[in-house]
Protein backbone atom coordinates (compact mmCIF):
# COMPACT_ATOMS: atom_id res chain seq x y z
CA UNK A 1 0.00 0.00 0.00
CA UNK A 2 2.88 2.53 0.86
CA UNK A 3 4.90 1.77 -2.16
CA UNK A 4 1.25 2.83 -4.35
CA UNK A 5 1.21 5.89 -1.99
CA UNK A 6 4.79 6.90 -3.00
CA UNK A 7 4.69 6.23 -6.46
CA UNK A 8 1.25 7.57 -7.34
CA UNK A 9 1.02 10.75 -4.84
CA UNK A 10 4.25 11.34 -2.45
CA UNK A 11 7.09 11.24 -5.23
CA UNK A 12 5.24 14.28 -7.45
CA UNK A 13 5.75 16.65 -4.39
CA UNK A 14 9.00 18.76 -2.52
CA UNK A 15 11.04 16.06 -0.88
CA UNK A 16 11.53 18.06 2.14
CA UNK A 17 7.64 19.39 2.80
CA UNK A 18 6.62 15.91 2.68
CA UNK A 19 8.99 15.34 5.20
CA UNK A 20 7.52 18.57 7.30
CA UNK A 21 4.14 17.06 6.36
CA UNK A 22 5.63 13.55 8.04
CA UNK A 23 6.90 15.44 10.70
CA UNK A 24 3.31 17.08 11.98
CA UNK A 25 1.53 14.14 11.18
CA UNK A 26 4.24 11.77 13.66
CA UNK A 27 3.72 15.07 16.36
CA UNK A 28 -0.03 14.62 16.51
CA UNK A 29 0.52 11.00 17.14
CA UNK A 30 2.86 11.26 19.87
CA UNK A 31 0.12 13.46 21.64
CA UNK A 32 -2.76 11.01 21.32
CA UNK A 33 -1.87 7.97 24.14
CA UNK A 34 -3.97 5.70 23.18
CA UNK A 35 -3.06 5.29 19.78
CA UNK A 36 0.60 5.79 20.40
CA UNK A 37 0.05 3.16 22.79
CA UNK A 38 -1.71 0.53 20.49
CA UNK A 39 0.57 1.16 17.65
CA UNK A 40 3.59 0.66 20.53
CA UNK A 41 2.10 -2.54 21.57
CA UNK A 42 1.24 -4.14 18.07
CA UNK A 43 4.55 -2.92 16.56
CA UNK A 44 7.55 -2.67 19.08
CA UNK A 45 10.31 -5.30 19.08
CA UNK A 46 9.45 -7.75 22.18
CA UNK A 47 11.53 -10.24 21.22
CA UNK A 48 14.13 -11.33 24.21
CA UNK A 49 16.32 -12.32 21.13
CA UNK A 50 16.42 -8.88 19.75
CA UNK A 51 17.70 -7.37 22.56
CA UNK A 52 21.89 -5.57 22.64
CA UNK A 53 23.49 -4.41 25.63
CA UNK A 54 26.05 -1.92 24.25
CA UNK A 55 27.90 1.03 25.95
CA UNK A 56 25.82 0.63 28.90
CA UNK A 57 22.39 0.88 27.21
CA UNK A 58 20.20 -1.56 26.64
CA UNK A 59 18.39 -1.68 23.57
CA UNK A 60 15.16 -3.76 22.75
CA UNK A 61 16.53 -4.13 18.93
CA UNK A 62 19.78 -3.33 17.23
CA UNK A 63 17.93 -1.76 14.17
CA UNK A 64 17.92 2.05 15.02
CA UNK A 65 16.36 5.59 13.30
CA UNK A 66 19.64 7.47 11.84
CA UNK A 67 20.08 10.97 12.47
CA UNK A 68 18.51 13.47 10.54
CA UNK A 69 14.68 12.43 10.55
CA UNK A 70 14.40 14.30 13.57
CA UNK A 71 16.62 16.87 13.90
CA UNK A 72 14.84 18.22 17.20
CA UNK A 73 13.44 15.44 18.75
CA UNK A 74 10.02 16.22 18.29
CA UNK A 75 8.48 13.01 17.97
CA UNK A 76 11.25 10.32 19.43
CA UNK A 77 8.09 8.72 21.27
CA UNK A 78 6.26 7.76 17.98
CA UNK A 79 9.16 7.06 16.45
CA UNK A 80 9.27 4.09 18.96
CA UNK A 81 6.07 2.95 18.40
CA UNK A 82 6.66 2.19 14.55
CA UNK A 83 9.72 -0.40 15.91
CA UNK A 84 12.57 1.32 16.14
CA UNK A 85 14.96 0.08 18.70
CA UNK A 86 16.58 3.13 19.29
CA UNK A 87 16.21 6.72 17.93
CA UNK A 88 18.93 9.04 17.05
CA UNK A 89 17.80 13.04 17.07
CA UNK A 90 19.87 15.80 15.43
CA UNK A 91 22.23 16.90 14.02
CA UNK A 92 21.37 19.56 16.87
CA UNK A 93 24.09 22.48 17.22
CA UNK A 94 25.03 24.75 20.10
CA UNK A 95 23.00 27.28 18.59
CA UNK A 96 20.17 27.74 16.35
CA UNK A 97 20.25 28.23 12.47
CA UNK A 98 18.06 27.85 9.38
CA UNK A 99 20.46 25.73 7.36
CA UNK A 100 21.13 26.03 3.31
CA UNK A 101 19.24 27.80 1.34
CA UNK A 102 16.09 25.49 -0.22
CA UNK A 103 15.65 23.31 -2.33
CA UNK A 104 18.13 21.38 -0.49
CA UNK A 105 16.75 17.62 -0.14
CA UNK A 106 16.24 15.53 -3.63
CA UNK A 107 14.79 11.84 -3.93
CA UNK A 108 16.72 9.88 -6.89
CA UNK A 109 14.11 7.60 -6.72
CA UNK A 110 15.73 4.82 -9.66
CA UNK A 111 18.37 4.47 -7.32
CA UNK A 112 16.67 4.74 -4.04
CA UNK A 113 19.15 7.05 -2.88
CA UNK A 114 18.96 10.53 -1.17
CA UNK A 115 20.86 14.05 -1.92
CA UNK A 116 20.49 16.72 1.07
CA UNK A 117 22.56 19.86 1.32
CA UNK A 118 20.35 20.85 4.82
CA UNK A 119 23.80 21.92 6.53
CA UNK A 120 22.08 21.24 10.05
CA UNK A 121 18.92 23.38 10.26
CA UNK A 122 18.00 22.50 13.58
CA UNK A 123 16.24 24.81 16.83
CA UNK A 124 19.72 24.44 18.81
CA UNK A 125 20.72 22.62 21.70
CA UNK A 126 18.25 24.48 24.59
CA UNK A 127 15.12 24.21 22.53
CA UNK A 128 15.98 20.23 22.41
CA UNK A 129 16.60 20.15 26.30
CA UNK A 130 13.01 20.99 26.85
CA UNK A 131 11.55 18.05 24.81
CA UNK A 132 13.58 15.73 25.49
CA UNK A 133 12.98 16.38 29.77
CA UNK A 134 9.45 16.08 29.30
CA UNK A 135 8.47 12.75 30.72
CA UNK A 136 7.65 10.01 28.27
CA UNK A 137 4.53 7.49 28.58
CA UNK A 138 7.00 4.57 25.78
CA UNK A 139 10.35 3.98 26.59
CA UNK A 140 12.61 5.04 23.84
CA UNK A 141 16.54 4.54 23.67
CA UNK A 142 17.35 8.18 22.60
CA UNK A 143 20.65 9.21 20.84
CA UNK A 144 21.61 12.81 20.55
CA UNK A 145 24.00 13.60 17.12
CA UNK A 146 25.73 17.18 17.58
CA UNK A 147 27.24 19.32 15.17
CA UNK A 148 28.90 22.40 14.74
CA UNK A 149 27.63 25.57 14.33
CA UNK A 150 27.64 27.30 11.13
CA UNK A 151 29.05 30.69 12.17
CA UNK A 152 31.72 29.21 14.94
CA UNK A 153 35.01 29.29 12.94
CA UNK A 154 37.12 26.21 13.31
CA UNK A 155 39.67 27.11 16.09
CA UNK A 156 36.41 27.62 18.12
CA UNK A 157 34.79 24.33 17.63
CA UNK A 158 35.05 22.00 20.10
CA UNK A 159 34.50 24.48 22.70
CA UNK A 160 30.77 24.81 20.41
CA UNK A 161 30.75 20.74 20.61
CA UNK A 162 31.13 20.75 24.25
CA UNK A 163 28.34 23.33 24.91
CA UNK A 164 25.71 21.53 23.07
CA UNK A 165 27.40 18.16 24.46
CA UNK A 166 27.16 19.87 28.22
CA UNK A 167 23.52 20.85 28.07
CA UNK A 168 22.17 17.88 26.65
CA UNK A 169 24.31 14.79 28.02
CA UNK A 170 21.55 14.63 30.86
CA UNK A 171 19.05 14.00 28.27
CA UNK A 172 20.71 11.44 26.11
CA UNK A 173 21.16 7.74 26.48
CA UNK A 174 24.50 8.47 24.23
CA UNK A 175 25.90 11.04 22.26
CA UNK A 176 27.63 11.48 18.74
CA UNK A 177 29.78 14.12 17.44
CA UNK A 178 29.08 14.57 13.54
CA UNK A 179 32.46 15.52 12.22
CA UNK A 180 31.42 14.17 8.65
CA UNK A 181 28.53 16.19 7.21
CA UNK A 182 29.58 17.20 4.17
CA UNK A 183 26.95 20.28 4.24
CA UNK A 184 28.66 22.73 6.66
CA UNK A 185 31.97 24.03 4.93
CA UNK A 186 35.32 22.57 6.79
CA UNK A 187 33.41 20.52 8.93
CA UNK A 188 35.24 17.34 7.35
CA UNK A 189 38.65 18.52 8.11
CA UNK A 190 37.80 18.16 12.06
CA UNK A 191 38.40 14.24 10.66
CA UNK A 192 42.13 15.02 10.82
CA UNK A 193 43.43 13.03 13.81
CA UNK A 194 45.82 16.33 14.87
CA UNK A 195 42.67 18.51 15.14
CA UNK A 196 39.82 15.38 15.58
CA UNK A 197 42.08 14.84 19.38
CA UNK A 198 41.46 17.93 21.22
CA UNK A 199 37.95 18.23 20.11
CA UNK A 200 36.79 14.86 21.67
CA UNK A 201 38.93 15.58 24.44
CA UNK A 202 36.74 18.25 24.94
CA UNK A 203 33.50 17.39 24.65
CA UNK A 204 34.15 13.68 26.58
CA UNK A 205 34.68 15.80 29.37
CA UNK A 206 31.43 17.64 29.11
CA UNK A 207 29.33 14.81 28.21
CA UNK A 208 30.66 13.37 31.60
CA UNK A 209 29.30 9.79 32.33
CA UNK A 210 27.42 9.53 29.05
CA UNK A 211 28.41 7.34 26.15
CA UNK A 212 29.92 9.49 23.71
CA UNK A 213 30.25 8.15 20.07
CA UNK A 214 31.93 9.74 16.62
CA UNK A 215 30.60 9.56 13.34
CA UNK A 216 32.92 9.45 10.25
CA UNK A 217 32.54 9.93 6.14
CA UNK A 218 32.57 7.32 4.15
CA UNK A 219 34.97 9.09 1.81
CA UNK A 220 37.99 8.78 4.13
CA UNK A 221 40.89 7.26 3.11
CA UNK A 222 41.90 3.50 4.81
CA UNK A 223 44.82 5.36 6.99
CA UNK A 224 42.24 7.64 7.93
CA UNK A 225 39.71 5.35 9.19
CA UNK A 226 42.46 3.80 11.21
CA UNK A 227 43.96 6.71 12.73
CA UNK A 228 40.07 7.63 13.38
CA UNK A 229 39.42 3.89 15.16
CA UNK A 230 43.26 4.40 17.24
CA UNK A 231 42.22 7.51 18.53
CA UNK A 232 38.38 6.00 19.30
CA UNK A 233 40.37 4.35 21.26
CA UNK A 234 43.08 6.01 22.94
CA UNK A 235 40.50 8.49 24.27
CA UNK A 236 38.05 5.60 25.42
CA UNK A 237 35.21 6.75 23.15
CA UNK A 238 31.87 4.66 23.35
CA UNK A 239 32.29 3.76 19.74
CA UNK A 240 32.29 4.71 16.14
CA UNK A 241 29.31 5.42 13.81
CA UNK A 242 30.22 3.89 9.89
CA UNK A 243 29.56 5.95 7.56
CA UNK A 244 27.36 9.46 6.99
CA UNK A 245 26.62 10.53 3.14
CA UNK A 246 28.71 10.92 0.60
CA UNK A 247 30.29 13.22 -1.62
CA UNK A 248 30.77 10.55 -4.56
CA UNK A 249 28.16 9.89 -7.00
CA UNK A 250 29.65 6.45 -8.08
CA UNK A 251 27.07 3.64 -9.22
CA UNK A 252 24.05 6.00 -9.72
CA UNK A 253 21.53 5.74 -12.94
CA UNK A 254 21.63 7.90 -16.19
CA UNK A 255 18.11 8.55 -15.09
CA UNK A 256 19.08 10.55 -12.33
CA UNK A 257 21.57 12.71 -13.21
CA UNK A 258 19.69 15.88 -12.76
CA UNK A 259 19.42 14.68 -8.80
CA UNK A 260 23.20 13.28 -9.12
CA UNK A 261 24.11 16.67 -9.78
CA UNK A 262 23.00 18.31 -6.76
CA UNK A 263 25.62 19.42 -4.15
CA UNK A 264 25.13 17.63 -1.14
CA UNK A 265 25.60 14.09 0.59
CA UNK A 266 23.89 11.19 -1.45
CA UNK A 267 22.54 8.53 0.95
CA UNK A 268 20.64 5.45 0.08
CA UNK A 269 21.40 2.50 -2.05
CA UNK A 270 24.45 3.71 -3.38
CA UNK A 271 25.97 4.02 -0.48
CA UNK A 272 25.65 0.30 0.39
CA UNK A 273 29.18 -0.98 -0.73
CA UNK A 274 31.42 1.74 0.65
CA UNK A 275 29.62 1.41 4.14
CA UNK A 276 30.41 -2.00 4.65
CA UNK A 277 33.91 -1.82 3.86
CA UNK A 278 34.36 0.71 5.81
CA UNK A 279 32.55 -1.26 8.93
CA UNK A 280 34.96 -4.49 7.74
CA UNK A 281 37.97 -2.04 8.43
CA UNK A 282 36.97 -1.05 11.53
CA UNK A 283 36.37 -4.30 13.02
CA UNK A 284 39.36 -5.97 11.64
CA UNK A 285 40.84 -3.02 13.53
CA UNK A 286 39.62 -2.65 16.97
CA UNK A 287 37.61 -6.03 17.17
CA UNK A 288 35.15 -5.62 19.83
CA UNK A 289 37.01 -2.69 21.50
CA UNK A 290 34.45 -0.82 20.22
CA UNK A 291 30.88 -0.59 19.57
CA UNK A 292 30.51 -0.22 15.75
CA UNK A 293 26.81 1.13 14.57
CA UNK A 294 26.48 0.97 10.40
CA UNK A 295 24.46 2.96 8.55
CA UNK A 296 24.67 3.68 4.31
CA UNK A 297 22.46 1.90 2.33
CA UNK A 298 20.91 -0.19 4.72
CA UNK A 299 17.28 -1.24 2.93
CA UNK A 300 16.05 -4.66 4.24
CA UNK A 301 16.85 -7.51 6.36
CA UNK A 302 19.26 -8.66 4.64
CA UNK A 303 21.52 -5.48 5.09
CA UNK A 304 20.87 -5.79 8.78
CA UNK A 305 21.78 -9.39 8.80
CA UNK A 306 25.02 -8.80 7.06
CA UNK A 307 26.34 -5.60 8.91
CA UNK A 308 25.50 -8.10 11.78
CA UNK A 309 27.71 -10.69 10.90
CA UNK A 310 30.35 -7.88 10.29
CA UNK A 311 30.94 -6.70 13.26
CA UNK A 312 28.45 -4.11 13.82
CA UNK A 313 26.79 -4.08 16.97
CA UNK A 314 23.81 -1.91 15.99
CA UNK A 315 22.48 -0.90 12.73
CA UNK A 316 20.84 2.16 11.30
CA UNK A 317 19.18 3.29 8.44
CA UNK A 318 16.88 6.54 7.33
CA UNK A 319 16.56 6.55 3.47
CA UNK A 320 15.36 3.17 3.68
CA UNK A 321 12.33 4.15 5.08
CA UNK A 322 11.26 6.99 2.85
CA UNK A 323 10.85 4.31 -0.10
CA UNK A 324 9.68 1.50 2.66
CA UNK A 325 7.09 3.49 4.42
CA UNK A 326 6.41 3.46 8.41
CA UNK A 327 6.39 -0.23 8.71
CA UNK A 328 9.55 -0.64 7.84
CA UNK A 329 11.27 -1.15 10.92
CA UNK A 330 8.59 -3.75 12.26
CA UNK A 331 8.65 -5.78 9.21
CA UNK A 332 12.84 -5.93 10.01
CA UNK A 333 12.70 -6.59 13.36
CA UNK A 334 10.03 -9.82 12.34
CA UNK A 335 12.29 -11.19 10.18
CA UNK A 336 15.63 -10.68 12.16
CA UNK A 337 13.69 -12.72 15.08
CA UNK A 338 13.15 -15.53 12.62
CA UNK A 339 16.29 -15.89 11.00
CA UNK A 340 17.94 -15.77 14.45
CA UNK A 341 15.95 -18.95 15.27
CA UNK A 342 16.56 -20.45 12.10
CA UNK A 343 20.25 -20.47 12.21
CA UNK A 344 19.98 -21.63 15.61
CA UNK A 345 20.95 -18.15 17.54
CA UNK A 346 19.40 -17.23 20.84
CA UNK A 347 20.69 -13.55 20.58
CA UNK A 348 21.81 -11.10 18.35
CA UNK A 349 25.13 -10.71 20.28
CA UNK A 350 25.80 -14.30 19.50
CA UNK A 351 26.28 -13.22 15.90
CA UNK A 352 27.80 -10.50 16.16
CA UNK A 353 31.17 -10.37 14.16
CA UNK A 354 31.01 -14.16 12.81
CA UNK A 355 31.92 -13.20 9.16
CA UNK A 356 34.61 -10.56 8.88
Amino acid sequence: MYRLLFAQVLRRYDAETVHHLTLRALRVLSVVPVVKRGLYRSLAPRDEALRVHAFGVHFPSPFGLAAGFDKDAACVEALAAFGFGHVEVGTVTAHAQPGNPKPRLFRLVTDRAIVNRMGFNNLGAQRMVRRLARPRSLPVVVGVNIGKTKVIPEELAARDYASAAARLAPFADYLVVNVSSPNTPGLRDLQAAELLRPLLTEVRRAAGRTPLLVKIAPDLADPAIDAVADLAVELGLAGVIATNTTIGREGLSKAESAGAAEAGGLSGRPLKSRSLEVLRRLRARVGDRLALVSVGGVEDLDDVWERLLAGATLVQGYTGMIYEGPLWAWRINRGLSRRLRRHGYSSVAEMVGRVT
